[in-house]
């Protein structure tokens, strides 16, 4: 690591590159916001020399927003390394051949959740960001996957594993970790802090300073940096361009909205923060490749979508609020908050997008659902999932009470059946869900284990001692095979749905991610909206049943344009604009497009 406070006289930036005016301009301004007591200057280069430091140098001008980043073709897997396992091969082996063999035609990108050395939550507290979990294979198998699909990878910017290098060199007060990690005391005012955990926030710790009190948002393993040392930030602009130099090309801040604390403060989505990622889009901006931020803010709806800023933060942000909403919808059978939701959810602007997804290796958010949902039905779906085999993890609250904020299943076991029970509807039921999320504005983004419709992971949630661990089964690759080649398994069939629409939505410009999107009132047990592509030649009627009745909607109230052919794209039925009644069995789902 080069210290930006090193004695010795350095060049942080080759002077043989030339920087745009915007470019430096705008760091100027923004690390000024970061660091107003800093030397100005001096950071500037030092930031164009963390991200730039070899012989290539910044785009002349930034990429403008738009949407050429993206297009209806776009979707994403999010798996972790070693969801496939044989005792044999590399588990990257096996996962760059199902995707080779299975996906290849079906998406465009893949997560890898943390490949990288870490001694606890799954990845999430890292040790080494410049190593690949030896475990799950080499920096080579990451570049083979890249060089075939888009890889998203996590940047785990708020925090590292208390057994890191980092932390460790902190410890004996070796510069310039030793202002590394945000120190408080237990004499604070913590009161306003926002935790999405019960555990006690402060970890006392012993270095060569004498005993230290860190911050520790998510785990006593997982220890908070200081962003308020430049340090900091220049190093993890050192360790982003690492990891583009190996082919990544999406970057996932994961727990972005904690990066910045001050105490007697929130320590969420504070100024700071913001700036920080408006650095970074910056630097995107002008990269050689094209680069894609996303937020992880699991947080409030209107909070989440802070993180576009003016154009000038994130691309992408998680739409948060979707699973709760929808497993509300298919556990009720009622469209009511979708509707709602959906209705005053803005179109992103351009350059951005959201990032739609209905499972994810951690839980169902309940935070999200806050105002969008009352307290009740909220702890409905909480019982039902409970009902189903769910789990639940808890926040403490300000007053010192615990709170569910994230529900524990595999959401394929989460649809199971509805508030009045188990029922026969479950793959159903199951694939409505996900066709709903493949037809919304936005990217899709498929857990690996809704793609093969895995059920609850009781051994894992045993052997890990971690609610979390019942949706990231190890799957063992030989069964797996035997799985999808049985035409009656669920998971074939699961994963024959699911990649059969994926598919079929690739090829209509009507599912651009930033295509027009109204919302539809087709009464409750219907969820629609209408999709129109970007030159308005396409028009899709996306409408889904939620229910296990039979429903029936008036031709008419789609406002079909006469004179033209309109056919269902997933049944193959022909619809005419003049016609009678449009028939929904159980669950069933339309893209009628002309």
């Amino acid at each position: 690591m080069v210290s930006f406070y090193a004695d010795t006289p350095q060049s942080p930036i080759s002077s043989s590159k030339r920087i745009p005016k915007r470019l430096r301009e705008g760091l100027a301004h923004l690390l000024q916001s970061i660091y107003p007591d800093h030397d100005n200057q001096a950071l500037v280069d030092a930031v164009l020399g963390a991200f730039w430091p070899g012989d290539e140098g910044p785009r002349p001008r930034g990429r403008p927003p738009g949407n050429t980043l993206w297009s209806e073709k776009d979707s994403y897997i999010i798996t972790y390394g070693n969801s496939f396992v044989n005792g044999e091969h590399k588990p990257l082996d096996l996962l760059y051949n199902f995707l080779d063999t299975r996906l290849r035609d079906v998406a465009t990108g893949v997560h890898i959740l943390p490949y990288f050395p870490y001694t606890s939550d799954d990845g999430f507290a890292v040790t080494d960001y410049y190593a690949v979990d030896g475990m799950l294979g080499a920096w080579e198998d990451i570049g083979r996957i890249a060089s075939q699909f888009r890889l998203m990878s996590d940047l785990v910017i708020n925090h590292c594993s208390s057994q890191s290098l980092m932390f460790n060199e902190y410890r004996l007060g070796h510069t310039p970790y030793d202002r590394f990690f945000f120190e408080a005391s237990p004499d604070d005012d913590l009161s306003m802090v926002v935790r999405p955990r019960a555990h006690p926030l402060l970890r006392e710790v012993e270095t060569a300073r004498g005993i230290r009190h860190v911050w520790c948002t998510f785990s006593h393993d997982q220890v908070d940096f200081d962003f308020s040392n430049p340090e900091v930030l220049l190093e993890f602009l050192r360790i982003l361009r690492f990891h583009v130099d190996r082919g990544v090309r999406t970057i996932r801040l994961d727990a972005i909205a904690y990066l910045w604390k001050e105490a007697g403060s929130p320590s969420i989505h504070l100024h700071q923060t913001h700036a920080v990622v408006r650095l970074l889009r910056l630097l995107s901006d002008f990269c050689k490749h094209p680069l894609v931020l996303i937020t992880e803010t699991n947080v409030p709806n209107a909070e989440n979508l802070s993180y576009f800023g003016n154009r000038n933060e994130t691309h992408v942000v998680y739409n948060f609020s979707l699973p709760p909403l929808l497993l509300h919808a298919l556990l009720h059978g009622t469209s009511k908050h979708l509707n709602a939701w959906q209705m005053s959810m803005p179109p992103a602007q351009l350059g951005c997008t959201y990032f739609n997804f209905t499972a994810s290796h951690d839980g169902i958010g309940m935070r999200p659902a806050e105002g969008l949902l009352s307290d009740e039905e909220i702890d409905s779906v909480i019982a039902t999932a409970k009902r189903f085999g769910g789990l639940a993890s808890m926040r403490k609250m300000p007053d010192g009470s615990v709170r569910t904020y994230e529900i524990n299943i595999a959401l394929f076991d989460a649809l199971k059946g509805t508030v009045n029970g188990e029922d026969e509807w479950n793959i159903e039921r199951f694939l409505c869900s996900q066709t709903i999320a493949l037809g919304l504005e936005g990217i899709p983004g498929i857990y690996i284990h809704s793609l093969l419709g895995t059920g609850n992971d009781y051994e894992g949630v045993e052997k890990s001692g971690h609610n979390r661990a019942i949706n990231r089964r190890r799957w063992h690759y030989p069964e797996l095979m035997d799985q999808l080649e049985d035409p009656d398994s669920p998971h074939a069939r699961v994963f024959a749905g699911l990649t059969r629409l994926l598919k079929l939505r690739a090829r209509q410009p009507g599912f651009h991610p930033n295509a027009t999107q109204f919302t539809l009132q087709l009464g409750d047990k219907l969820f629609g909206f209408w999709r129109q592509s970007l030159d308005r030649s396409q028009s899709i009627f996306a409408i889904h049943n939620l229910t296990a009745d039979d429903v029936a909607v008036p031709v008419m109230s789609l406002n079909l344009i006469g004179g033209e052919v309109w056919t269902d794209l997933i049944s193959g039925e022909e619809i005419g604009p003049a016609g009678s009644d449009i028939s929904f069995e159980p669950y069933q789902c339309r893209w009628i497009t002309n």
